[in-house]
């Protein structure tokens, strides 16, 4: 549905987008993260087509957005973070005014926001003004702005900031239905948002894409092995002194399971150290068998700032 070629952008002298490239399929719903001023806010204003890249290009389905620019911006729906909502209007007019500004026009777009309204559950609020309506409600009204003309793909920049905790859960719901008819870009600061609704993450520092994978995969190739959860039969004291027989060891923590006899113990290294095999037999001489070993995961909150940390830092 996407897809990203050397895509470049600079202000002068300085680069904020830095020939990355990238792919999106139809119906994948991507989480787009990069901390203040790695390129993110660029990159996504390229893809709509409201800035222009200095070098590289994209492609809308298969179409060059410079080239056909009216034709591929009718397959995206754009949801900045602060919705341009015009408070003197109904959710109808609104509604009628941003449909006719897409070029839809009598039963067609009367149609559309039949079916818009009864999608985003705003149906007893479209005779409203929208200066009246609760946060959620703008939100879900800007949304619904975005899908009109049915675009292909949705770009939605913040679709929860400002929401309560109810409202997020049913504006995240909404954005998993979405996916069965459209493609999804989804930024958020909100990480754990990311991990519950998105296929795929896609993560910008320094203009550099620097990861590109599912959550879970991201988790499991930084996670390594010098950084272990165990279970552990044996005496607190015996398993402590076991451990602190490794020198490479930096952290030792114990703490009771809830398996008689059997604690659970996690221990760390500096990262690219291997410490398994040297747990292991400290562990096998002291007649503490181990009985479960698996690596720590991450969570994305950490993935993120071990990447734009390590890759580049924060801007």
């Amino acid at each position: 549905m996407i897809k990203a070629i050397d895509l470049t952008k600079r202000y002068g002298r300085h680069t904020a987008v830095n020939k990355i490239n990238f792919e999106i399929a139809k119906g994948e719903i991507i989480g787009f993260l990069g901390p203040n001023g790695a390129g993110k806010s660029t990159t996504m204003n390229m893809i709509t087509g409201y800035i222009a890249p200095t070098d590289g290009r994209i492609l809308i389905d298969g179409t060059d957005i410079l080239e056909d620019p009216e034709e591929t911006r009718r397959k995206i729906g754009y949801l900045p973070e602060h919705p341009p909502l015009y408070m003197d209007m109904t959710v109808n007019e609104y509604l009628h005014f941003s449909g006719r500004l897409k070029q839809i026009h009598g039963h067609q777009l009367k149609t559309d926001m039949e079916r818009i309204t009864e999608l985003v559950k705003i149906g007893d609020v479209r005779k409203r003004l929208i200066r009246n309506l609760s946060k959620g409600y703008r939100q879900r009204v800007g949304l619904a702005q975005s899908l009109l003309g049915n675009p292909q793909l949705l770009i939605l920049d913040e679709p929860t900031v400002g929401l309560d905790p109810k409202q997020i859960i049913e504006i995240r719901n909404l954005i998993k239905g979405l996916s069965e008819d459209h493609t999804i870009v989804l930024s958020s600061h909100i990480l754990p948002e990311i991990s519950a609704v998105c296929d795929r993450v896609l993560i910008i520092s320094k203009g550099d894409i620097v990861a590109s994978d599912t959550p879970a995969n991201l988790a499991q190739n930084l996670a390594g092995m010098h950084k272990l959860h165990m279970r552990v039969r044996g005496e607190e004291e015996t398993v402590r002194r076991a451990l602190e027989e490794i020198n490479t060891l930096t952290d030792i923590s114990l703490h009771a399971s809830g398996e008689t006899g059997a604690l659970n113990v996690v221990v760390e290294a500096d990262r690219d150290i291997d410490i398994r095999e040297d747990v292991f037999y400290a562990l096998s001489r002291n007649r503490c068998p181990i009985l479960q070993m698996r690596p720590m995961d991450m969570t994305l909150e950490e993935i993120f700032l071990n990447l734009t940390t390590v890759e580049g830092g924060n801007d």
